[in-house]
């Protein structure tokens, strides 16, 4: 782990790793450039990501070549009506001396792919959930601790909605980003046949390790926030909350449930990641608004009226941010 002299150093040194990091990234994924910066400002955030996307958008194969160059261990679990917490966090089994042995689940990874997590019942979710949270699970009454860092992004097909377990708003809230995912343009999908319609194969390099990654975790834990970028990130918390009196107009009108304090807390620490990557030494009020819409619109209940409108999350969440 090299050394540095002092934080703006290390900020400096961040950047070129980032850079690194996009232009290995785009090595394997086509265009996606605003879903790649999300993801890794939630993995240097020490945050969790929700992917919403409909299949062959390359969701899978992003987090892989994420891995892959953030030199992590990764895990993908595939889930299903039938999963059970014990096929994710690992259980008990007798060995050949009769001892009791706890076998680790796919949840022990640096990555973890929960793919499809709708697709799984309430009780295998919160036990994922859990996991994200305290950063542990438990079995048999012992406490064993996942790996650091440990970061999961988990993806929703928000197409088929027949067999499926639809998150609740207090655990999606555990996620700091919501990022949708769009259909590739014209020529990004021209590239992406090219690319992946032949035998070649590309040989992706490691940019980061584990030990430096969580360098830079706590490295943008400490940078300064100015009061009137940390006041802004709450006052636009507080504005998506009925019956307060900062409440304006459109939330009276178009919001059923607004954002809790943690929306808060992302939006400072989504700042602080999103400033570092361009090489600020502290956030200001556009760091803020750069990562509003993948922090809010997830934590942000829509009416009957804004549905029957047309109104949708991300309109809302931009006329508060004016």
């Amino acid at each position: 782990m090299q050394e540095f002299k002092s934080d703006v150093e290390a900020i400096d040194n961040f950047v070129l790793k980032y850079k690194e990091l996009n232009s290995e990234i785009a090595k394997v994924i086509v265009g996606q450039e605003e879903t790649v910066k999300n993801v890794l400002i939630s993995i240097f955030s020490r945050g969790h990501c929700l992917l919403v996307g409909v299949p062959g958008l390359a969701k899978t194969l992003l987090v892989n070549t994420i891995a892959d160059v953030l030199g992590l261990s990764f895990n993908r679990i595939q889930f299903t009506p039938d999963l059970m917490p014990s096929d994710i966090i690992g259980s008990e089994i007798l060995d050949e001396s009769r001892n009791f042995k706890f076998v680790k689940g796919p949840l022990f990874a640096n990555i973890v792919l929960a793919d499809e997590i709708n697709r799984t019942p309430p009780k295998t979710q919160s036990a994922l959930l859990e996991a994200m949270q305290e950063r542990h699970v438990t079995s048999g009454g012992k406490k064993y601790d996942l790996g650091h860092p440990f970061f999961v992004l988990a993806t929703q097909n928000p197409i088929e909605q027949e067999g499926t377990y639809p998150l609740p708003e207090a655990q999606l809230d555990r996620f700091m980003f919501n990022v949708w995912l769009d259909y590739p343009s014209f020529e990004e999908e021209v590239d992406v046949v090219k690319r992946t319609t032949n035998d070649s194969r590309v040989a992706l390099n490691t940019i980061i390790t584990a030990e430096e990654i969580l360098f830079y975790q706590g490295l943008i834990r400490k940078m300064p926030v100015p009061d009137n970028v940390l006041e802004y990130a709450v006052r636009l918390s507080v504005k998506t909350r009925l019956n307060t009196p900062q409440t304006p107009d459109i939330t009276k009108k178009y919001l059923a449930w607004g954002a809790g304090p943690r929306a808060s807390q992302y939006l400072v620490i989504g700042a602080k990641c999103h400033a570092a990557i361009q090489g600020k030494y502290s956030p200001d009020i556009e760091d803020v608004k750069a990562v509003a819409l993948p922090i809010l619109r997830h934590r942000v209940v829509r009416n009957y009226k804004a549905e029957a409108d047309g109104i949708s999350m991300d309109t809302i969440i931009k006329e508060l941010m004016k």
